[in-house]
């Protein structure tokens, strides 16, 4: 399913191949962050990624985009962690609040990704493209890692 925009809100919701558990450690280690965090559109090294997952730990890592070497550097603070449930971070240069929830569901599991407060230059369907694109990344890493 694709991304939706509703006002200063984003929205994604997927059915994943995997157990919560393995998609709760997807978004929490280092390893899983960077197999997925770009999807298609950046790669993210495993050695720049950094979790302190804990409420009021941060969590950040470097994206380049093809053919850049300029990384661009993506850094959020952890408002929940309930594992393997629910999942929230803020950004705190923009303000964007991400909510994660997971859901045991037959065959894997529920994801909802829920962006509020999205900067306006966040509001576009561009945006709603990278999100699903990075969340095809997650389901496919959940799917060749378990080969």
């Amino acid at each position: 399913m694709t991304a939706r925009l509703r006002g200063d809100e984003l929205i994604a919701e997927r059915r994943l191949p995997a157990p919560p558990e393995r998609v709760w450690a997807a978004f929490t280690t280092a390893a899983g962050i960077a197999a997925f965090w770009g999807g298609s559109h950046a790669t993210v090294p495993v050695d720049s990624v950094r979790v302190d997952l804990r409420p009021g730990g941060t969590f950040a890592l470097d994206t380049y985009a093809p053919g850049s070497a300029a990384a661009g550097r993506l850094s959020f603070v952890y408002v929940t962690v309930a594992p393997p449930r629910e999942l929230v971070f803020d950004e705190p240069r923009t303000g964007l609040r991400t909510t994660v929830t997971l859901r045991p569901a037959v065959g894997g599991t529920d994801l909802t990704v829920h962006q509020h407060r999205l900067p306006p230059e966040l509001r576009t369907a561009q945006a709603a493209d990278g999100l699903s694109g990075i969340l095809d990344a997650l389901s496919t890493y959940l799917l060749e890692s378990t080969r």
